[in-house]
């Protein structure tokens, strides 16, 4: 039996509002390519995916075929597709185009760092667990805090992880959860996981992803960027 057919959904239709920037921070540069540059790279060259869906915002699609997709011979991009208002819409605009069976990696374009081997591992487990997300343990103590932003508790740190992407599920289940949520009046979903867990009650499997897998959200996470790009090359 050969290997399942693995899409990975790539979103790249973010404003980028905490970035301060008239450029969206997936197209800011990093060591002079495009943010979404490294990450439509990492899908490219692994072994696992068979292909890539592009969500960008609208108008953008012509703009990315040129300057990122044809530019940087990104040839697994299938299709580029239109994002909606949210995140969520977005994903549900690319959940769509799925194939019956295999496997779905959903991907922050604002995440560079993601590699084969966080692929691979994330790969290996939602074979077995169906639902998978990659994160890490989280370092810092975390405070919960009230409306007035005083400390309400202190959840044990042990237990505690920060979510990253790709969140990496098997097709039916993501389109069964997502078109579940569609239909719902009140939405406030942050991941693809919360939406799997709420709407279908499923069990996620955390996978170790890398501190390293951080998502370009403020001009301080460009800088470290850099730096990492830099120590890689």
């Amino acid at each position: 039996m050969g290997k399942a057919y693995c899409t990975a959904i790539v979103l790249a239709a973010g404003q980028g509002k905490r970035m301060g920037t008239k450029v969206h921070k997936q197209y800011l540069e990093l060591a002079g390519r495009p943010v979404l540059y490294y990450s439509l790279k990492a899908f490219e060259e692994s072994a696992v995916i068979d292909e890539i869906l592009l969500i960008t915002g609208a108008g953008e699609e012509d703009y990315c075929r040129r300057e990122i997709v044809d530019k940087y011979k990104i040839r697994k991009v299938r299709r580029i597709l239109q994002g909606g208002a949210e995140r969520y819409h977005s994903v549900w605009n690319g959940v769509q185009e799925l194939k019956e069976d295999g496997y779905v990696f959903i991907h922050d374009g604002a995440r560079p760092f993601a590699d084969e081997e966080i692929i691979s591992r994330a790969f290996k487990e939602v074979q077995v667990h169906k639902a998978c997300v990659v994160g890490m343990p989280v370092k810092d103590t975390i405070k919960v805090a009230d409306r007035n932003e005083f400390v309400e508790k202190t959840p044990n740190r042990s237990s505690l992880w920060m979510v990253q992407t790709p969140q990496v599920f098997e097709n039916h289940i993501v389109r069964g959860a997502y078109s579940m949520l569609m239909r719902e009046s009140y939405i406030n979903v942050t991941d693809d996981a919360m939406v799997v867990e709420q709407m279908l009650k499923y069990p996620i499997k955390l996978v170790y992803g890398s501190y390293e897998n951080i998502k370009i959200t403020t001009p301080e996470d460009l800088e470290i960027a850099e730096v990492l790009v830099k120590r890689k090359k």
